[in-house]
């Protein structure tokens, strides 16, 4: 190592707090990816910077490579991403490298994304086609290029053209070179755009105004109002001052039709990034957002990290939804990040939603989010009909009602179609013996084997353990019975009650390879499908001209809940699933069963709407001290031994004590106590104010972080959305 030795601050993926310094034969900008010695091997980092600590040198390993010419992360990525540790008191290490594609966290180079092309040189731009009579094909070529300014690809050339091509190379006539990466093939645009209504016109203006600043909105519409039409008026601005816009999408699912709207509309400019595309694919996407090479990058909520150097806009659509909430790691949320890129960027964020989260909402009464509201359905459609089913003292069939079967007909021979919503997948929740009373139950959680009878097997939807159906009863070999309906039992009755129309049914267990989806979806939206049954993945986003009618078949599912959250998630889920209905010309119809139709939730939905529904939410929240109107925090600890956990969590309660502001309740069992063999504990952390509960996670961090824990993990989550 030559003496003169600079020290540089690098960011590890790992189990530790802070980052590590390492010495460089050379100053780094940071942003460039290292390897460096870590305990007994190796691993990749980033650069964060020079360091000013007074460690000895002899005490600093020195870097072992230099993956990178130049920063692939600049310096407002680094300085986001930074952010997100902090606020969500995370590893810094852990969250850096996963804002990379999995390629470059693994140190693999960049790839050579340039395309081989040819061109004339000055002796083959000197020839005449005199010379080249006697060979067509070569003189076919010549005229080609000659035609051109520009390099031509190879790839254009058919293989007897690449033959003549070949001879006009080894001539000194053509020469190769490279061209950067190639766009995407060119699409028609759409040249005559819907007319925006009053309500979109308003929205776009107040948007439009306010493009050179931070400017925080929240566009609430009804279902079919036209949302996506106010955000693409708006994306068209801002690509014409020749800036990106970054559109985040909770699920998988939303992103085909979505992205094939946005290509319709603004051509070749639109790319997509999430987790369901190969490695490959997703590389390249993220590589052309960080190069500018494509204008509007939709993405699931991963997305938000990637890199844009001329983002002008960033839209967030159904922004309510959990989706947008990483549950595992490093547990941010994808919307409040892309407020604060946004912030950082000093440019507008536009939050979508039907049915908007009380966060955002609560922003809006605080006056920190300009509210933009359409309440009438597009192109004059009316919102659907709702009925509550009184499945009392009903005749059910597969959790059918006969009033729905017979709606159902109704709907279908008038040329409707109809969607079914359960979100339960697999054919039965639960599988059991009628006389010993055995139950088929997970041997390493809390909760029962759904049984997917399809594939002959029992699957936990937790820890995803598996086994056989058996034949009989283990403990009395009598028959086995299944009790509960999932879409998997759903499909098997309808295809039974209604054999002469198409079936499609949505859920994980259908749309596990590669384009199912897509291909799904065409099938629904050209009318081969006219009765589709799904679970959430339908919920939301989606527009479907041909569906008449909606049913809810068990709107029970979220009534009762231990999770203060899971009215708020119900009504969302019931108000979205219905707005499938009735987006055409055709007048639609929404039937809600349930075995409590007098609940307050369905009343005020029903009778009074979601925005009603939310203010009295909101109301019973400010009560309660909890969330949105005071911050919180979810301590989390699992072992294979539950009394590890639970006194790690006493103590770490015992520690948050301390602060006045915040009140930390528990330890207690978390709602599903065992998963895949681990025991679960939780302490619920509130605060009454934001900077106070950062200070007392942050001592509680550096606290816990010295100690060594052996098989027990523990997490902090921010502003938990889910109390599971």
């Amino acid at each position: 190592m030559p003496e003169a030795c600079f020290r540089i601050r690098v960011a590890v993926a790992a189990p530790l707090y802070g980052h590590f310094d390492y010495l460089c034969e050379r100053p780094l900008s940071a942003g460039v990816r290292v390897r460096v010695p870590f305990g007994r091997g190796e691993r990749v980092g980033v650069v964060l910077g020079e360091s000013d600590a007074s460690t000895p040198v002899a005490e600093l390993k020195p870097v072992l490579a230099v993956l990178d010419s130049a920063p692939i992360l600049p310096p407002e990525q680094l300085s986001l991403l930074t952010w997100a540790a902090s606020y969500y008191h995370a590893r810094l290490g852990e969250v850096v490298m996963q804002a990379l594609p999995l390629s470059l966290r693994e140190g693999q180079a960049l790839p050579d994304r340039r395309v081989p092309a040819v061109k004339l040189t000055e002796a083959g731009r000197a020839l005449t086609e005199t010379e080249l009579r006697r060979a067509p094909r070569q003189l076919a070529v010549w005229q080609q290029l000659s035609n051109s300014q520009e390099p031509w690809p190879i790839e254009h050339f058919d293989k007897s053209d690449q033959a003549a091509l070949r001879k006009l190379i080894a001539k000194g006539w053509v020469e190769r070179t490279w061209l950067p990466p190639s766009a995407a093939v060119s699409r028609p645009v759409d040249q005559q755009p819907p007319r925006l209504n009053s309500e979109q016109k308003a929205a776009l203006d107040q948007i439009e105004a306010s493009l050179e600043c931070f400017a925080p909105f929240l566009l609430e519409g009804v279902t079919g109002s036209g949302k996506t039409e106010v955000y693409l008026a708006v994306i068209g601005k801002v690509l014409a001052q020749g800036r990106q816009v970054l559109v985040l999408v909770p699920e998988i699912a939303l992103t085909p039709q979505l992205v094939e709207r946005f290509q319709r509309r603004l051509g070749n400019t639109v790319a997509c990034l999430h987790s369901g595309m190969a490695a490959g694919a997703r590389l390249n996407a993220w590589l052309d957002a960080a190069e500018g090479r494509v204008s509007v990058l939709i993405g699931t909520r991963s997305a938000v990290f990637t890199p844009m150097p001329r983002l002008g806009l960033i839209v967030v659509d159904e922004e309510h939804d959990d989706s947008l909430k990483q549950q595992e790691g490093f547990r941010y949320h994808a919307r409040d990040v892309a407020i604060w890129r946004a912030h950082q960027c000093r440019i507008p964020i536009v939050l979508g939603s039907a049915t908007p989260s009380l966060e955002s909402l609560l922003n809006v009464q605080r006056g920190r989010y300009t509210h933009l509201t359409l309440w009438q359905r597009a192109g004059g459609a009316k919102l659907p009909a709702i009925r509550v089913l009184d499945m009392r003292r009903q005749a059910v069939r597969a959790g059918l009602s006969d009033l729905l079967i017979e709606r159902m007909r109704a709907h279908l021979l008038d040329g409707g179609q109809v969607l079914l919503f359960l979100n339960r997948r697999g054919y039965a929740p639960v599988l059991m013996c009628h006389a010993c009373g055995w139950v088929a139950e997970c041997r390493h959680c809390d909760a029962y084997m759904t049984l997917h009878r399809g594939a002959g097997e029992l699957k936990c939807h937790h820890c995803g353990a598996f086994e056989r159906v058996p034949r009989c009863c283990p403990h009395c070999e009598a028959p086995l019975i299944s009790a509960g309906q999932g879409t998997e039992q759903l499909d098997d009755v309808l295809r039974s009650i209604f054999p002469e129309f198409g079936i499609e049914r949505i859920d994980r267990d259908t749309v596990n390879r590669r384009g199912a989806l897509e291909t799904k979806l065409r099938h629904i939206r050209e009318g081969r499908a006219q009765i589709v049954i799904g679970t959430q993945m339908l919920a939301k986003g989606h527009d479907f001209p041909g569906m008449s009618l909606v049913g809810i078949v068990d709107a029970d599912q979220g009534l009762f809940s231990s999770d203060f959250r899971a009215s708020e998630r119900l009504a969302q889920l019931v108000v979205q699933v219905a707005g499938r209905a009735g987006r055409a010309e055709r007048a639609g119809e929404v039937l809600i069963q349930t075995y409590q139709p007098e609940h307050p939730l369905l009343q005020t939905l029903v009778l009074k709407g979601y925005p009603a529904f939310a203010q009295a939410l909101l109301e019973e929240r400010r009560m309660a001290r909890l969330p949105p109107h005071y911050p919180a925090a979810m301590v989390r600890a699992d072992s294979p031994k539950p009394e590890q956990a639970e006194v790690f969590l006493q103590e770490a309660a015992a520690l948050l004590a301390n602060f006045e502001g915040v009140t930390p309740l528990g330890p207690v069992s978390a709602p599903m106590a065992r998963r895949a063999g681990r025991y679960r504990f939780q302490v619920f952390v509130q605060a009454l104010s934001r900077p106070v509960l950062h200070a007392a996670l942050d001592y509680l961090v550096a606290q816990l972080a010295e100690r060594r824990t052996g098989r027990l993990r523990w997490s902090v989550d921010v502003d938990p959305v889910d109390m599971y």
